[in-house]
């Protein structure tokens, strides 16, 4: 607050940092600002009700509402799911001295609306991961994902993943060609990430894998792209894992990392008429009470 003017000098500034590594800077303030590394421009590319924060582990509660436009946030990068996750945060800064900065509120972007030429995004606090269940589910399949720490497998190694250029596009289904020999349905339930072009680092799962005649492959993809690929962009492939022990022995040759339980019984094991049944614990009623004769 000025001493002079009775007016205030703070504003709002906001950045936006994607996975990617763009980071993108807003302010309430009618002129650009500069500080922690970032400009922020006085545009209409973001703005953010009161953040909401709560005492102890309570999570904070936010929303972010924003102009769409090519020079800030695109309606197509959102729908591709660009900024899906991306952090967020925002400063109380004078404006009249950006150095004097606070930090008030840290967090992710969630769910992400789209109506009427703008975007509405929820804010996530740092205390939203708590939320998260926590734990292992005891399941004959296995629990990991293909590649992740707990897998192990190499997704570098020859015959995991292939790359291939786009032959024909129409919604989730794509042709793909060069890719090489593979077995049929050899990356179902896999990946395809695209590698150049305008839906560059979109990443999609395999729902359906064929080969076809003339070494081109049928890939189905379980959602369309939010950016279509166009023919000749290049794509990466990456085999698939269906998380049962037998493929991850016999297609990785990983089961010492396998994390499923595959000699669980199923659920209806104790239901079946002919299962056999597990045996009971003997109680205080169930001891032999016949007299014990010395001797004997």
């Amino acid at each position: 607050m000025s001493a002079d003017s009775r007016t205030t000098t703070i504003a709002r500034a906001w950045a936006i940092s994607r996975a990617d590594g763009l980071v993108l800077g807003f302010t309430d303030h009618d002129r650009a600002l500069h500080f922690a590394g970032i400009g922020f421009r006085p545009e209409a590319g973001l703005t953010a009700q009161a953040v909401v924060q709560g005492a102890g582990l309570s999570v904070d509660n936010s929303e972010a509402i924003g102009a769409l436009s090519d020079a800030a946030i695109s309606e197509a990068d959102l729908m591709a799911g660009r900024w899906d996750g991306a952090e967020l945060r925002q400063w109380e800064v004078d404006w009249t001295d950006p150095a004097q900065h606070r930090l008030v509120f840290r967090g992710h972007l969630g769910e992400v609306s789209r109506a009427g030429g703008a975007f509405r995004a929820e804010l996530r606090g740092l205390s939203e991961a708590l939320n998260q269940p926590v734990g292992r589910v005891f399941h004959p399949r296995c629990s990991a994902a293909l590649g992740d720490a707990c897998c192990k497998v190499d997704l570098t190694r020859p015959g995991l993943s292939a790359e291939a250029r786009v032959a024909e596009v129409a919604a989730a289904r794509l042709v793909v060609e060069g890719l090489g020999l593979h077995l049929d349905r050899w990356f179902e339930r896999g990946a395809a990430v695209m590698l150049d072009g305008a839906a560059k680092g979109l990443r999609g799962q395999v729902k359906n894998d064929r080969a076809l005649p003339g070494g081109r492959r049928e890939i189905e993809l379980w959602a369309a792209p939010g950016i279509q690929p166009e023919p000749g962009d290049r794509v990466r492939l990456i085999a698939g894992c269906d998380k049962s022990a037998g493929t991850c022995r016999a297609k990785f040759g990983n089961l010492l990392n396998f994390r499923g339980f595959p000699h669980l019984p199923r659920e209806d094991w104790l239901m079946a008429p002919d299962a056999p049944q597990p045996r009971r614990k003997r109680g205080f009623d169930d001891l032999d009470t016949a007299p014990i004769h010395a001797g004997s």
